[in-house]
This record gives C-alpha cells, structure tokens and sequence, in this order.
C-alpha cells in the first residue's frame, strides 16, 4: 500500500521539485500540502504550492496556510535565491484550486486522525508548524509514524556559518520537534549538498519533451545563477527532494542514530544543529541523521516521477 505522507513546505524550487517527486511517486499517498513562510512571504508559499499541485494534475490534494512567521522574533526570507515570487524562472500562470478554509495545523490534525495507519510528516521548511501542531495537539502523536524534515547539517550552515536555514528561521521550533520524543529523521546539509542540478541533470529535464520536464529546467537555471552569484557553487544542491526520496525508499539515503539538539542561545550559533555523532556528551541517541545517499539512483527516481508528467 502506498506509503501516506503529508507535506510541509515553503516553495522553493526545490521544494518544488519535492512536491513533483511525492506526487508523481506512487509508493507515496500525498494527503495534504501545508505552507510555511520561510523561503518567501506566507501567501506567496502558498501560491506556489498550489501551482505545482496544479502543474502535477494533483489539485485534488488539499492545501491549507500555515504559520506567517517564526515562534519568536521576525522573518527573513531567502529572495536572493528564490527570487521575489519564491518560484522565479519558468512561467506559472496555471488555474490553481483554493486553499482550505482550515489552519495548516488543523489541517494536518484531520488529516492525521483521518488516517487509516499512521503518517509521515516530511518537513521542508522552518518547522513552525510541525512545533505548533505537537504544542495544540498532543493526542495526534501516536498517529505519526515519523518526522522527515529537511534542515540542518552535521558540519557548516548556509545561513549562519553553523546555521541551516529552516532552522535558523524557526529555532524554537526546531527544538520542540527535536525534544518531542517522536521518531525522527533530518536530512541535513551535508547529504544534500551531495546531490547538485549539473548542466547534465538541467538537460535531461529539458529532454523529457514535457511541460513539466521544461519547468524544472527552467526552476534549476534560475536556481543555478542564484547559487553561483551567492555561494560561488555552479551547480545548486537540490536539498527538500532528498528528504522526500528517504521516505520513498530508505536504501537511497544512508542514516545513523545519534543525539540531535538545537541550540538557542549561542552568541555564533544560535540555530545550529548539534548532532553528537561520536556519542562524546552522554545524551540519548533521539533522531535518525541522515549520512549519505546513492545520488545516480535518487536522480533515477525523480526523473522516473517526473517523467510521467505532461
């Protein structure tokens, strides 16, 4: 049976390339969208998600508005990647359907109760709504089988020098997720930046000869110049599709168990991601770390969901 997922996101291009991947994958059965701000504005995450949706022929899927700012302090969006839409480069302008009336988190609580066996939550963006969902409802907790979030990393930041974005964003948040008790898995910095959009990939998407396959190409260019004009890199990590890819078969992103923390309160590294791979603090091991991945097989896959895309 198709695996049930629910995604939070903050579309982002490669967000958008991880929403392609879970709906085009059929070992995954995509409940719902929910939106964060992080990568751009609220609404503007939001109308992203619903564009790809739309893109994918999967505008059955609910999408429901979340949280329009961090827990504390202000939001900072990252338009010197994505640009001022969050999605610049190709053209969008596709017939979407309407968000739900409902809260991103009370979406997510129906959905989850709703659910005949337990569901993951794949998170890719600040995890500000996964924290406020498990603060208001703890009765949901047994019905998740896993958080799968996208965010931090075993070594530097790319925010902060120790920092990852998603949870430079929302650190408090990150640290209720991370204290929760429940299973988790953070596909971090140091495994996505493994896996690179190089001039090959961009032209394998071009040559799916599709709508679809075109966007992504165009989404990987613009998303290329934003990473060589910021980070002096050539070819940009494709970091959220990774974190999908882990939930869809596990053999593709190698992991260990080890302790994970979230630090607050550091003058230089509020937001970085503690992960004590060596076992040197005495802290119990709490998260599944993402350590490695078999990058020709998980560009199989998205190309082999992409690929089924008009």
């Amino acid at each position: 049976m198709p695996h049930p997922v629910i995604i939070d996101c903050d579309p982002g291009h490669d967000d958008a390339l991880a929403l392609l991947l879970a709906a085009g994958d059929s070992r995954l059965r995509l409940l719902g969208v929910t939106t964060v701000a992080g990568n751009q504005t609220l609404d503007k995450t939001t109308r992203n998600a619903q564009r790809i949706l739309a893109l994918a022929g999967a505008g059955d899927v609910p999408v429901a508005a979340g949280c329009d700012r961090p827990l504390v302090g202000e939001l900072a969006v990252a338009d010197y990647i994505h640009g001022p839409s969050g999605l610049d480069g190709p053209d969008l302008d596709v017939p979407v359907t309407p968000v739900a009336e409902e809260h991103a988190v009370e979406l997510t609580r129906r959905l989850v109760t709703e659910s005949a066996e337990p569901v993951t939550l794949i998170a890719l963006g600040p995890l500000t709504n996964v924290a406020l969902l498990l603060r208001t409802h703890p009765e949901i907790r047994s019905r998740v089988r896993r958080i799968v979030f996208m965010g931090g990393s075993t070594e530097r930041g790319n925010t902060t020098p120790y920092g990852e974005f998603n949870i430079v964003t929302d650190p408090e948040a990150a640290d209720i997720v991370v204290r929760s008790g429940l299973p988790l898995t953070m596909v971090g910095l140091n495994v996505t930046h493994q896996v690179r959009a190089t001039a090959g990939i961009i032209a394998e998407f071009q040559s799916l000869g599709s709508r679809t396959g075109r966007v992504c190409a165009e989404l990987m260019t613009f998303f290329a110049g934003a990473y060589l004009r910021n980070f002096a890199l050539g070819d940009p990590p494709v970091h959220d599709p990774v974190a999908v890819a882990c939930v869809l078969d596990p053999a593709l992103v190698q992991t260990v168990t080890a302790p994970l923390a979230i630090e607050l309160a550091g003058t230089c590294t509020r937001g970085a991601t503690v992960v004590d791979l060596h076992h040197r603090t005495g802290r119990a091991d709490n998260a599944q770390i993402a350590v490695g991945i078999d990058v020709e097989a998980f560009w199989r896959t998205l190309m082999k969901a992409v690929s089924r895309y008009t």
